[in-house]
């Protein structure tokens, strides 16, 4: 397993382990005031997930197997849902007070649902 493979699965278990770090946060229905004093952890996770979204697809590019063309195809879709969800991540992250119904929001956002279904294809194919 070369290490650029083995960056896009560190990046794909960061991602995975983030969204259901989320999950929990948003059933603790804490609000922005009980979000900015109980969020470094929260904090930790968003920063990482923005870490493991960012150059993302370019990882992959570098990793990707045969064929080409298909491969192609399929980092130009994990680049697109990668950066909307990039972009989401970051608007969270720079509010002060992160309330659990944001969190909840973030989790349903379709640019990173998206991205997981397309990482949950990927691995497999990685894997394969």
């Amino acid at each position: 397993m070369s290490s650029g493979h083995d960056e896009v699965k560190a990046r794909i278990d960061v991602i995975e382990e983030s969204y259901e770090f989320f999950l929990a946060y948003a059933a603790q229905g804490l609000t922005s005031d009980q979000g900015a004093k109980a969020g470094g952890q929260l904090r930790d996770f968003l920063g990482r997930l923005e870490h493991a979204l960012d150059g993302l697809a370019d990882e992959l590019e570098a990793t990707a197997a045969e064929p080409e063309d298909a491969w192609a195809d399929m980092v130009s879709v994990v680049r697109t849902d990668a950066r909307a969800a990039y972009s989401a991540v970051r608007l969270v992250a720079a509010r002060p007070g992160i309330s659990s119904q944001l969190i909840d929001n973030l989790n349903a956002n379709i640019h990173l649902r998206a991205l997981l279904t397309d990482l949950f294809l990927v691995d497999d194919l990685l894997d394969g």
